[in-house]
């Protein structure tokens, strides 16, 4: 499944774009691994395409600064699930 990786990394960075999406979810949609999708966004993109990578950035900085929050809500519903309070 050899493909032009810079022609992955802008795939990557529009569906990222189009559903705010994680990189966790973007690596599970394209069936590759967060580190290829975190090189692939921050090292090759800016290399090909320079305005959509500052777009790219702009969510991956909005996703870093709510991480926290995500996962306390995971956490919560973790233990809602199983009957705690």
């Amino acid at each position: 499944m050899k493909e032009n990786i810079e022609e992955r990394a802008c795939r990557l960075a529009v569906y990222m774009l189009e559903n705010h999406a994680t990189v966790r979810a973007t690596a599970s949609a394209f069936g590759v691994s967060k580190s290829t999708v975190h090189k692939d966004l921050s090292e090759r993109l800016p290399l090909c395409n320079r305005p959509l990578y500052l777009q790219v950035k702009a969510l991956l900085d909005r996703n870093k600064a709510e991480r926290h929050l995500r996962g306390g809500l995971a956490t919560q519903k973790k233990y809602r699930g199983q009957g705690c309070d």
